[in-house]
């Protein structure tokens, strides 16, 4: 049986919350249940993005493609750089990472590389488990992992020196 992509991911959500409320115990606020929520629009939205772009052609060159990687990395680094400090409900992986974040002490950023290669790896493994195939985890993947919470350091770096701006979180 194949899952739908939506559905899988929707479900994620529901682990990843589930796994903020174990390792935040009291801490956990009852408003960020609605991670949930948001993690059924974002699967909605995940399986309607992949059929709208299935009408764009795939890329033929692999500099269009790193083009492709480059600006997806930054426009994520930068989305989460906007939505976390003001403590707006973030997607349940983002909140996952800040519990792991709380509970270690360590920074967001780095928790980010550590959270997303973790999740390459267990997808490589399920893939090859499961399909006997890499699946969908190509090169473009394993440099997103390692790179979005590199380039989201950078950024906070960067508004830190033109606004002294430090939002504690993502440092």
């Amino acid at each position: 049986m194949a899952w739908e992509i939506g559905l899988a991911t929707t479900i994620f959500h529901c682990f990843l919350v589930i796994l903020q409320i174990i390792l935040l115990r009291k801490s956990f606020e009852i408003k960020n249940l609605t991670q949930v929520i948001v993690g059924i629009i974002f699967g909605y939205f995940t399986s309607f993005s992949v059929y709208l772009m299935s009408f764009i052609p795939n890329s033929n060159t692999l500099l269009i493609s790193l083009i492709y990687l480059i600006i997806s990395i930054i426009a994520i680094a930068f989305g989460i750089f906007l939505y976390l400090p003001p403590n707006i409900i973030p997607l349940a992986g983002e909140g996952a990472m800040q519990a792991i974040a709380i509970v270690t002490k360590k920074p967001f950023s780095k928790i980010k590389v550590y959270f997303d290669s973790a999740m390459v790896i267990v997808s490589l493994i399920t893939c090859i488990i499961m399909t006997h195939t890499l699946g969908s985890v190509g090169l473009g993947t394993i440099i997103s992992a390692i790179l979005v919470g590199t380039t989201l350091k950078y950024i906070v770096k960067i508004f830190e020196y033109i606004k002294g701006y430090n939002p504690l979180i993502l440092t």
